[in-house]
Order: C-alpha cells, then structure tokens, then sequence
C-alpha cells in the first residue's frame, strides 16, 4: 500500500517521542501504531521482522523501526524511521551528559542519583524477571543460563565468547532444513554492506589519520559494543562498565550507574548511555568540544552498524524466520542472555547498597566482596519502595523516577 509521506514522518515522529520504558514498551507502541491503528503491516510482517531484529546485535527496538520504515518507503523511509527514533532521546542525553559534568558533584545532583540509583537496580531485577519467562523454556536452556552466570560473574569470562558458545550450541541443535535458498539478487546486498560499512568506519579513520587518540579509542571501542551487544544494553553493560571503568579508565563505577538512571529517563534505546560515557570520557580528557565530538563518535559507531544490519538483511528477513538454525541461535542466546542479567543484577545492587566493593580471587574464580559495614540503609528503602511501586502497583517508569528522585534527595538532607 501507498504510504503518504507527511503521515509517515508524523508517526515515526510520535513513536521516537514516546519510546520509554525499554524494548518491550517500545515494541507494544510500534504495534499498536503500524499494525493496530493503520493497516500499514500484518502481524506476520511484524513479528518476523521482530524475530529478526532479536538476532541481530544492538538496540532491537530501534531496528525494527528501521525495518518498518523500509517495508513501507524504501531506505528513505528506513533512515526516517530509525533517526527519528534515536535523535529525541540523543539529544536529550547530551544536555544531561553536559549537565552531570558541569554539575555532577553538587550535593543535591549526587542526592537526587541515589534515588534513581536504587530504582535501577529493581529495573534490572524486572528485565531479568521478564527475559527469564520469554527464554527459559527447557532444561537445557536453564543449563546454558546457569552456565553464562557462572561464567561471568565467578570466571570473568569475555561476554562475546559467552554469546557465541550459547548461539553454536543453539544453531547446532536446531533442527535442518531442506528449503532452497532465497531467490534474491546478491550484487545489491554486497553495495549495501559496502556502502554503510564505509560510512561506519569513515569518522574513525579520519580521527585516527589526524591524530586524535581520544576519539580514536572511542570509536574503535564503541564499534566492537556494536557488534557484540546481543540481549540489549542490560546484557552488555557489565562487559562496558569493566572496558570503560577497569581498563580504560574513562569514567567511574558511580558514573556508569549515574548514566543509566540518566538513559532509563531519557526516549529511546537505553544503549544511549554510550553517548553518555563518550561524553564524560572526552570532558576529562580535553572539555566541552572533545566532549561533544567524543559523544558524537559513539552515537555514530553505536547506530550506524544498525542501518548496516537493517538494509542488507531486511530483503531476507520472510526467508530467515523459516530457517531453525538461525531461530535456535536465537533461543540459545537469548538464554544466556538471562545469565548474564542476573550477573548485572548482582553487580548493580552490590554497588547501590554497599559504599565500597572490594573482591576476592581463589585461583581463576573472583568474587564481590561488599564491605558490610558500608552498607547504605536509604539505598535499600528506597529500592524496596521502588520494588513495591513499578512490581506490585504498576506504577509508570518516569513517575516511580521522579519520586524516588525526590525521597532520595530529602532522605540525603535529612540525614
């Protein structure tokens, strides 16, 4: 069907601007506005272009907007529907990222993060919660969560080779498929690739060529994240938080937490905490412009890669949801997915509750170990009272924020 163009900047506009509360919100916006609303897909189109963008790493959300904006006015509809997507909550994050910097150890500024700190850690918990029921279907696939655990908190084993030992184990036992291959041109699918595959790479060329090291590791780091964040930003974030905190250096443990109680309050994909730490990584570095460039850099290597995945695969995308070793790829990874948030689950919480962490290695395992008498009492109230508000009453993400925010802030100075 003929999509009119102003209707369709229109709609894409409104799902950008109302793209809170993680994929899932997200996902339901998109459907009841392209599929319930307005005959522009069937709920077949939908959902395999779902399943697609579940295989692919980065923000699926934001990838199946891309996708339905393809489906309906080509690449020009694509790139329409993933930045409108993206821009209203990048630029919402780099006033915030600009506004921490400048502001970040003003006492109010750190009273109000303890709030939205503790609220966080009951967010993960409900991702975990919500992941587990989707992905656990089998004893086998509680082994692979209960492995990725293991394997990540006790082994500090690298979170792409979790992903990928999980993805063969589940494309091996996938049942084969005698089907013919796809009758679709290659030679355009190759230009595609090389096309945005040049414009990903282009901006870390040129900062490697002219010298600005900063820059340079940014987008090279942020490239690699593109490429390995299966599972969504929670999945990811403890293998960013020991890149960007233990081994780089760029900002603090604290910092990080801040910057997802930042992302949580911001539209769209909660990924858009790179931006954050791009920011702060270039404001320590060299202020204000390298700041803004460095933000700039991972916004670009972060989402870009998305376009990549989108306009070379959206072609295949009715034929790859009939292939089941690509969808028991999925299941396998999806299950360690599980694993590795209850590894973020316990990592958040430790350092929410507990000034500091120290750890504890026997041999190749390592372990947390939380300070007890460092533990902060207001954290645990206030992650209760946010557990009981978004869990049992069902209250709104933004309004359990902004309250926990304000307790947060009072508890401080009434202390």
């Amino acid at each position: 069907m003929t999509v009119p163009f102003d209707e369709l900047l229109r709609v894409f506009l409104r799902i950008g601007l109302l793209s809170f509360g993680g994929p899932a919100a997200q996902i339901a916006v998109m459907h009841r506005e392209l599929v319930e609303e307005r005959p522009w897909l069937t709920e077949r189109q939908f959902l395999n272009a779902l399943s697609f963008c579940m295989l692919l790493p980065g923000p699926e959300a934001m990838q199946l907007s891309t996708y339905c904006g393809w489906r309906l006015y080509g690449v020009t509809g694509g790139l329409i529907a993933g930045l409108f997507f993206v821009m209203p909550g990048a630029l919402v994050m780099l006033g915030l990222a600009w506004a921490y910097a400048a502001f970040g150890s003003v006492p109010l500024v750190e009273a109000l993060f303890l709030g939205i700190k503790a609220t966080v850690v009951v967010i993960v918990l409900e991702a975990l919660l919500k992941v587990s029921k989707k992905a656990l279907h089998g004893t086998d696939r509680w082994v692979i969560a209960a492995l990725s655990f293991v394997a990540i908190f006790f082994l500090a084993a690298p979170f792409p080779l979790i992903i990928v030992c999980a993805a063969a184990y589940g494309a091996l036992t996938g049942a084969a498929s005698a089907d013919p291959a796809p009758p679709l041109g290659r030679a355009g699918t190759v230009r595609t690739i090389a096309l945005w595959g040049a414009l990903w790479w282009a901006p870390v060329a040129a900062a490697w060529v002219s010298g600005q090291q900063l820059l340079t590791d940014v987008g090279l780091f942020f490239s690699k994240l593109a490429i390995v964040t299966f599972g969504g930003a929670y999945a990811v974030l403890a293998y960013m938080t020991q890149e960007v905190v233990q081994d780089q250096g760029w900002l603090t443990t604290a910092q990080m937490m801040d910057g997802l109680g930042l992302a949580e309050t911001t539209p769209g994909p909660l990924i858009l905490v790179t931006e954050f730490v791009g920011y702060l990584a270039g404001a320590s570095a060299g202020g204000p412009g390298l700041a803004v460039a460095a933000a700039a850099m991972t916004l670009w290597v972060t989402f870009v890669p998305c376009f990549l995945w989108i306009f070379a695969g959206a072609p295949y995308i009715e034929w790859i949801s009939t292939r089941p070793r690509l969808t028991g790829a999925l299941s396998g990874i999806t299950a360690a997915v599980v694993g590795v948030i209850l590894n973020l689950s316990l990592w958040f919480a430790t350092h929410v509750f507990f000034a500091e962490v120290g750890s504890l290695r026997a041999g190749p395992l390592h372990f947390l170990r939380p300070e007890f008498g460092t533990l902060d009492l207001r954290a645990v109230v206030l992650a209760v009272a946010a557990g009981a508000l978004l869990l049992r009453l069902r209250w709104g993400l933004i309004r359990v924020l902004a309250l926990a925010a304000l307790a947060g802030a009072g508890m401080s100075f009434a202390a």
